[in-house]
C-alpha cells in the first residue's frame, strides 16, 4: 500500500473539515470532571446510550465531590442501562476519590496523571486532553483505527501504532480536529460492514481496494426513469 503524502494528508483533511466544519465529541458533559466520566461510561457502549444516562446523573453530581457522595450504590442504579456499569460505577467512584484527595477536585491537565485515574487508559485520556483542554491529542478508538488502515492515511497493527502514524502525517492546522473528523467519518461513512464508499469525499485518496460499488436502481426504477415524460402545457 502506498504511504501518504503530505499534501495528500492534507487535502485529506481539508476535503473532512469541508463536510464537517465544527468537529466536536457526541458525548453531553458539563464540564471536564463530567467529560471525563462520559467518556469512561463509553467503553464499549454507544455514545446514544451513555447520553441516555448522563443528564440525570450529572444533575445529581457534577463535580467528583457530589459523585462521591451519591455512593456507588446511587451511582450504579443512574448507569445501570450502560454495557459493564457496576465496573464502571466503581471506577467512577475511586477516580472521583482520587481526583478529591490528590487534586482537589480538578481534573489534570497531563496525560500521565489522567491514566492513573481508574478507568481510564491512553484513549480516554486523549479525549480529555482534547475536548476539555484542547490539546492536539488523536484518540484511538475502533472507528479511527478501522479508518487509518483501510484508507491507509496511518495503517498500524496496535492503536498506538496507528496514533503515532496519525500524529506524524497529519498537518498541524488539522491535528486538533482530526479525532473528531476520523471518529464520525468512521461510525457514519467508513462504516465497518458496508463503507459508504459513494458519498465518501475522500474516496479517490483511500487506499481501500475492495470500494463499495454505487447501489443499483430497482428494475423498475429504472423503467419509470426511462419512459417518456408527458409534457406540460409550457411546453406544447
Amino acid at each position: 500500500m502506498r504511504r501518504f503524502t503530505k499534501r495528500e494528508a492534507a487535502e485529506f483533511y481539508r476535503r473532512l473539515e469541508s463536510s464537517r466544519p465544527i468537529p466536536q465529541t457526541e458525548l453531553d458533559f458539563i464540564n471536564p470532571f463530567t467529560l471525563l466520566v462520559a467518556v469512561v461510561l463509553s467503553a464499549q457502549a454507544t455514545d446514544v446510550g451513555v447520553n441516555k444516562a448522563t443528564p440525570a446523573l450529572f444533575a445529581a453530581a457534577d463535580t467528583p465531590q457530589k459523585m462521591l457522595a451519591l455512593g456507588e450504590e446511587r451511582v450504579t442504579q443512574y448507569i445501570r442501562t450502560i454495557g459493564l456499569f457496576r465496573t464502571k460505577a466503581k471506577n467512577i467512584i475511586a477516580l472521583s476519590r482520587l481526583l478529591v484527595d490528590k487534586y482537589d477536585g480538578a481534573v489534570p491537565r497531563d496525560r500521565t496523571l489522567l491514566e492513573t485515574l481508574p478507568g481510564v487508559g491512553r484513549k480516554t485520556a486523549n479525549v480529555v486532553l482534547n475536548v476539555a483542554f484542547g490539546e492536539p491529542t488523536i484518540a484511538v478508538d475502533t472507528h479511527i483505527f478501522r479508518v487509518g488502515n483501510r484508507t491507509g492515511l496511518a495503517p498500524g497493527k496496535t492503536p498506538l501504532a496507528v496514533e503515532e502514524g496519525l500524529e506524524k502525517i497529519t498537518p498541524r492546522q488539522y491535528k486538533h480536529g482530526a479525532h473528531h473528523w476520523l471518529i464520525l467519518h468512521g461510525r457514519y461513512v467508513c462504516k465497518a460492514r458496508k463503507p459508504d464508499c459513494p458519498s465518501c469525499v475522500v474516496a479517490d485518496l483511500c487506499r481501500y481496494g475492495a470500494k463499495t460499488a454505487p447501489a443499483e436502481l430497482p428494475d423498475a426504477m429504472i423503467a419509470a426513469r426511462a419512459e417518456p415524460r408527458p409534457r406540460t402545457a409550457r411546453q406544447r
